[in-house]
């Protein structure tokens, strides 16, 4: 009997919208705080992304997602190529899929200069592209590392990033097709602060009809205060966070007006992206604030019916 496709593959073919949350494994080894997070997502999302060391060393993705799978939320683990050589993320899919995560996110990953372990050696020995590629064809051409076939690598729910504020455009629209016909079923976008920018990235993306054969999705990350925000647009020039953006949190006033402001700022976003052509839902990012990102969830009308 074939396995059952995972909730998540099932509600992109569904052509239903689609609400993600996006956390970070904690720091250390003590698993406490990852589950308290996800117990307060479980039924406020259609899935969980856990991302793989992000800007700080982490609890491995792989046992966050599993972690977050026994509590019955399905997990999305972020696979990251800065890291890992072939060998490596070939053997960290076959070892997911062993333990029954299928839904993987292939991302080359924030360069390790703009993260605590700025000295760490990169590896990029595959890209984003070419690591879907393999994923996808695993069960019949695993001749990215010298083997004709792996068995049991079939199945899974392959995931991209999608990069609205990088230039050319033109260009990365072009290796946003190139994913999707990599494998990838959903694309993620990086958050989006800038909405002029962002809609014009998105006119290119439909007008070559990328959106009709993959589940886009715009990431959201709530701004809770303006030095957050400064700091953010210096380690992270493509995030691109518009200065009057910064402004309107800097007059807001103090801390607790500022993250207010911030969240209203995440409100606005989403509705205004609500009604744009071949968006199929929204991810919000955590952080280190669950309960603005609940709240964003809750302010905006996100679910998951």
């Amino acid at each position: 009997m074939a396995e059952e496709k995972t909730a998540l593959q099932q509600r992109i073919e569904s052509g239903k919208p689609i609400l993600l949350a996006e956390i970070s494994p904690p720091s250390g080894s003590d698993p406490a705080p990852l589950l308290e997070t996800a117990k307060r997502f479980a039924s406020k999302v259609h899935a969980l992304a856990i991302d793989d060391n992000r800007d700080r060393v982490r609890m491995s993705a792989l046992a966050a997602a599993l972690l977050v799978a026994a509590e019955g939320i399905e997990p999305i683990m972020h696979v990251v190529t800065r890291d890992r050589n072939r060998i490596a993320l070939i053997s960290d899919c076959l070892g997911a899929r062993a333990l029954g995560i299928r839904n993987l996110l292939c991302t080359s990953g924030t360069h390790q200069t703009l993260g605590r372990f700025h000295k760490a050696r990169n590896v990029f020995d595959v890209d984003s592209i070419q690591l879907l590629q393999a994923y996808t064809t695993l069960g019949s051409n695993a001749s990215l590392v010298g083997e004709e076939s792996l068995d049991g690598a079939s199945n899974l729910c392959l995931g991209a990033v999608a990069t609205p504020y990088a230039d050319p455009m033109e260009m990365q629209v072009t290796r946003l097709a190139k994913k999707v016909a990599a494998g990838a079923r959903f694309l993620i976008t990086q958050s989006v602060f800038d909405v002029e920018r962002f809609d014009a990235w998105l006119v290119e993306v439909t007008k070559r009809g990328i959106h009709e054969k993959v589940a886009l999705i715009a990431g959201i990350r709530p701004l809770t205060t303006a030095e957050d925000a400064k700091a953010l647009a210096e380690k992270r020039p493509a995030a691109t966070i518009p200065q009057p953006l910064i402004e309107r949190l800097e007059s807001a006033g103090g801390e607790d007006a500022q993250r207010a402001e911030g969240l209203k700022i995440a409100v606005e976003t989403i509705r205004r992206l609500s009604t744009a052509d071949g968006l199929r839902g929204f991810q919000i990012c955590v952080d280190r604030d669950a309960d603005a990102a609940l709240q964003v969830i809750e302010s905006s009308g996100l679910g998951t019916e």
